[in-house]
């Protein structure tokens, strides 16, 4: 919004005028097109500078501007942000513990957040990688509901890593 030019500010020497209706005036000299905005107590507004010749719009420029700023809100909301939350465990996870980390996965996934899930072997624990598929392949059953597995499981130093996203 601050790159706008109005009335004055407007450098071209004719302009592609629009009336406040939306009618094509045609080409005029910039003093002649901001005259006639001037009459109709409306302001003279670039709309499209980088147009041969600048194309201007008779218009109150506070009205525009405020649904100029109505659009940015509007596309603001729409955007939605995608969150990647991080769930930790180790491979000797109890099983009351396992059920509290997948009912967390789940709310993550319900919300619309992508979910890492990482399964930590520490020490010797990583001879047993078999009871760490074991483990993530429980964790991949129990969530197919709300969300699906988008990385598969892959070996990260001493851990196994996957990505959920919701469905």
């Amino acid at each position: 919004m601050k790159d706008i030019n109005i009335n004055e500010k407007i450098r071209a020497k004719e302009v592609r005028l629009i009336d406040e209706n939306g009618k094509q005036l045609g080409i005029f000299p910039t003093s002649e097109a901001i005259r006639l905005a001037r009459e109709r107590d409306l302001d003279l507004v670039e709309i499209s500078p980088k147009a041969e010749p600048p194309v201007c719009k008779i218009m109150d420029f506070g009205k525009y501007k405020y649904q100029l700023a109505k659009k940015a809100q509007e596309a603001k909301k729409k955007q939605t942000v995608i969150q990647v939350k991080e769930i930790k465990l180790g491979l000797k996870i109890e099983q009351h513990d396992l059920a509290f980390k997948i009912n967390h996965i789940r709310d993550f996934l319900s919300e619309g957040n992508k979910v890492k899930v990482v399964i930590m072997f520490k020490g010797r624990e990583i001879f047993h990688v078999d009871m760490g598929e074991k483990l993530a392949q429980k964790i991949i059953d129990s969530i197919k509901d709300v969300g699906n597995l988008e990385n598969r499981q892959k070996f990260d130093g001493r851990n196994i890593v996957m990505v959920f996203a919701p469905l």
